[in-house]
């Protein structure tokens, strides 16, 4: 069976599902999962976790991600992006400096009220199940921080486009909204590609077709996933053996407290854990992925 994960450049016009689908075929096995959702209309970086590696998703979809996006001023739909329905229009005024000076305002930790074509649940209903009966209901404002929030170019007098290093849960086309508001002209989103998610860039992406020419060859061990973790590699078979048996362990050697990539003395990776007070203890175990 095939194991690992698959960095995918999402094209546009297929939901994330429809990658998965797509590479159940290609890869011939049933156990595939994506972490961090991408709407259709997006494209770039989609990690997919194949097999046992499935076991990591909820680790990678917690993480930062980095997205490209055009902000089209002047314009107000539905959806927050250009898919929608208009709402408004608007003449556009504001200079590249005014949409710079606006950008300050939306960096740190900010709150998001959900656009309501999204699947945030809210009486066990889908937003945009509601919204697309024409219904719209009252939606809790939500924490999330932009790290990053930069304006690369002006690509027309009503386009610009942004770069968001962002937590997750945020909702770029509620941010382009937010920002034509504050601007005074209103604003959506027109153009998505992510660029970073799970610490995995677009330079580590593949094309559908790629994948459908190289198949398994362009999995990558899950233990990439955890790469920015320093390694610890069992010297000893009883200690592994406890390590398999999901016992923690006693670590000699003076080591920093915190989280490791456990490795075992063949050099499989085993699990993720944590050292402290000379113990590590396993987070998740990965034997076989």
């Amino acid at each position: 069976m095939a194991n690992g994960i698959i960095i995918i450049d999402k094209p546009a016009d297929w939901t994330s599902m429809d990658v998965c689908a797509k590479l159940r075929g290609i890869l011939k096995t049933k156990k595939v999962g994506h972490a961090g959702t991408l709407d259709p209309m997006a494209t770039g970086v989609l990690p997919v976790f194949v097999g046992q590696a499935t076991r990591a998703v909820s680790f990678a979809e917690s993480g930062e991600k980095e997205y490209v996006a055009t902000l089209r001023l002047g314009l107000v739909t539905d959806t927050q992006d250009t898919s929608g329905h208009t709402l408004a229009e608007s003449p556009v005024t504001v200079t590249a400096d005014d949409v710079a000076a606006a950008l300050p305002a939306f960096t740190g930790d900010i709150t998001q009220i959900p656009p309501m074509y999204s699947a945030i649940k809210i009486n066990g209903q889908k937003l945009y199940d509601l919204a697309r009966q024409g219904r719209e209901v009252e939606r809790k404002p939500r924490p999330v921080t932009i790290y990053e929030l930069e304006l690369l170019e002006q690509l027309s007098p009503a386009d610009y486009r942004l770069r968001i290093r962002c937590s997750k849960g945020t909702y770029v086309r509620t941010l382009c909204h937010d920002i034509g508001q504050v601007l005074g002209c209103g604003g959506c989103m027109a153009s998505l590609r992510r660029t970073m998610a799970a610490g995995y860039t677009l330079d580590e992406s593949h094309t559908l077709e790629q994948v459908q020419a190289q198949g398994e060859a362009l999995l990558r061990p899950v233990d990439t996933l955890f790469r920015q973790h320093p390694a610890y590699h069992i010297t000893h078979p009883r200690v592994e053996q406890l390590c398999r048996n999901g016992n923690a362990f006693t670590v000699k050697t003076p080591l920093d407290g915190g989280i490791y990539r456990v490795y075992g003395t063949e050099g499989d990776f085993l699990c993720l854990s944590r050292l402290e007070n000379g113990q590590m203890t396993s987070i998740k175990n990965f034997f076989g992925a």
